[in-house]
């Protein structure tokens, strides 16, 4: 699979609330990751207040576009504080201590595991949770699907050893 470190990185930003540092990056990001050029240009031109309340709207008031990817498998249940223990033991086994504010399913912190270590392994493993997260995202009309898109257009559609 070809290199998507930069992009990960990018799309990692993309979907944290937009605040000023993150209007700050946006020349940046627009430059470094041109597959999220759509939603770049629309962040650049939204003033940061309408920015920052569509975030919330889309992201914190509904499940239904939960950037949390142990919700999309397992709920609001035990069996996702045990799938959250496994996600801090394997930053800590690439040597990254989880010490954010998020709790370590959170999308942009996979995505920056992702671009910080190479291993896709979690973003495969939640493809079908990011598809789903995707589509809810393009049926709702925000122009963070555009984000997912380029995420995923990153991923095999299959995954080697699992068979259909």
């Amino acid at each position: 699979m070809p290199s998507f470190e930069v992009l990960y990185q990018a799309a990692a930003l993309c979907l944290t609330y937009p605040d000023d540092d993150f209007r700050a990056r946006l020349p940046l990001l627009r430059e470094a990751a041109p597959q999220l050029r759509e939603f770049t240009d629309h962040a650049a031109v939204t003033p940061a207040e309408e920015l920052a309340a569509h975030y919330v709207e889309v992201f914190d008031f509904k499940n239904r576009h939960s950037l949390y990817l142990t919700w999309w498998l397992d709920g609001d249940t035990r069996r996702r504080g045990m799938s959250l223990v496994r996600l801090k033991e394997l930053y800590r086994s690439h040597g990254l201590e989880f010490t954010g504010e998020e709790l370590p399913d959170f999308l942009p912190a996979v995505l920056e595991f992702a671009a910080r270590t190479g291993d896709t392994e979690l973003l495969l493993e939640h493809r079908d949770c990011l598809e789903q997260l995707r589509a809810r995202l393009t049926d709702y009309g925000t122009p963070y699907a555009s984000v997912l898109d380029a995420v995923c257009a990153t991923l095999p559609t299959e995954q080697p050893g699992v068979r259909s």
